[in-house]
C-alpha cells in the first residue's frame, strides 16, 4: 500500500513543482543518478548495504520498489532539487536541507521498519553518502564529465570498504 501511496504523492509533487518545459536540461542528471543505482543494485545484487523489508507482503519486492525509486520518485527529487537551487551561499545551505531531508526520511524508514541496512552499512553511511551525492548531482548538472570523473574514484573508495565477495556477485 505505501508503494502506491508514495508513487502516487510524488506524482502528485511533479504536477506542482517539476517545471516540464525544462526536462531535457535535467534528463542526463537523471540518467546519471539512474544508472548509478541500477549499477549498485547489480553488482551488489547478494551483498546489499541497504534493502528495503518487503517480508510483510509476498507481491512487493525490492525490485519493484527500486523501479519505482528510480523511475519515478528520483527524476521527481532531481528535477525539484535541481531547478530551485539557488547560487552563492544561499545555494550551500539549499544543498545542506536537501541532504538532511533525504537523510532523515531513510531514518524514519528505518524506524517504521520500511528500510534495513547491511553489510556495516548504517544511518551513519547514509548521510555522508548523501552529502557526497547531493552535491555531485548539483555538479553532474553544470559539467558532467567532471561529475563523472570525481565519481569513479568515490566509487572505488566505497567498494574498498563495502565490497562483495567475487561469491557474491551475480
Amino acid at each position: 500500500m505505501y508503494l502506491l501511496l508514495a508513487g502516487t504523492f510524488f506524482i502528485i509533487i511533479a504536477i506542482y513543482f517539476v517545471d516540464w518545459a525544462m526536462w531535457k536540461e535535467f534528463y542526463p542528471t537523471i540518467q546519471f543518478y539512474i544508472i548509478c543505482n541500477l549499477l549498485y543494485n547489480f553488482i551488489f545484487y547478494h551483498h546489499t548495504l541497504w534493502s528495503y523489508d518487503t517480508s510483510s507482503k509476498v507481491w512487493l519486492k525490492h525490485t519493484f520498489i527500486e523501479i519505482l525509486f528510480s523511475f519515478i520518485i528520483i527524476p521527481v527529487i532531481i528535477m525539484i532539487y535541481l531547478r530551485f537551487i539557488p547560487s552563492g551561499r544561499k545555494g550551500i545551505i539549499y544543498i545542506v536541507l536537501w541532504i538532511f531531508c533525504f537523510w532523515l526520511t531513510e531514518v524514519m524508514f528505518k524506524k517504521m521498519g520500511y528500510f534495513v541496512y547491511n553489510n556495516e552499512w548504517n544511518e551513519w553511511w547514509s548521510l555522508l553518502f548523501n552529502m557526497i551525492m547531493f552535491p555531485i548531482l548539483r555538479l553532474h548538472s553544470k559539467k558532467p564529465l567532471i561529475a563523472i570523473i570525481i565519481s569513479v574514484p568515490i566509487i572505488l573508495i566505497l567498494l574498498l570498504f563495502f565490497h562483495p565477495s567475487l561469491n557474491e556477485i551475480k
